[in-house]
């Protein structure tokens, strides 16, 4: 064999290598950036304004997209299930838990108010 034809070769085997583990590693990747947003919504969904609830569903949309794209074994599957689970459920208790601090914020203000009108009152 010639060493062009040798150097060819183990180009594309080379190549073809590349291919194989960079498809796994962005398989893994889309499983990891779910995972790594289940993360994210655990620890700040709870103080999350509209336009962050906002960025989150598109970000989330966005992963199940990517997700999508690959084949995976029954495993990953069961795996991906789980994060969307987590993920969906961080998504319920952050709004309740957004919508209750906000509340109580309200409430407190509104408390306030009303404690400065029958105080400004009681003074006449």
């Amino acid at each position: 064999m010639k060493k062009s034809s040798v150097f060819n070769m183990l180009m594309v085997i080379g190549v073809g290598c590349w291919l194989l583990l960079s498809s796994c590693t962005t398989k893994q990747g889309a499983i990891n950036n779910l995972r790594s947003f289940s993360y994210e919504l655990r620890d700040h969904s709870a103080y999350y304004n509209v336009n962050d609830w906002d960025k989150a569903i598109n970000k989330f949309a966005k992963l199940r997209e990517e997700i999508s794209k690959h084949e995976y074994t029954a495993d990953e599957h069961r795996t991906i299930g789980q994060l969307e689970g987590e993920c969906a459920g961080y998504m319920v208790k952050g709004a309740k838990d957004g919508i209750i601090n906000r509340v109580g914020t309200y409430t407190n203000e509104l408390q306030g108010i009303l404690e400065g009108i029958l105080g400004g009152m009681g003074n006449d």
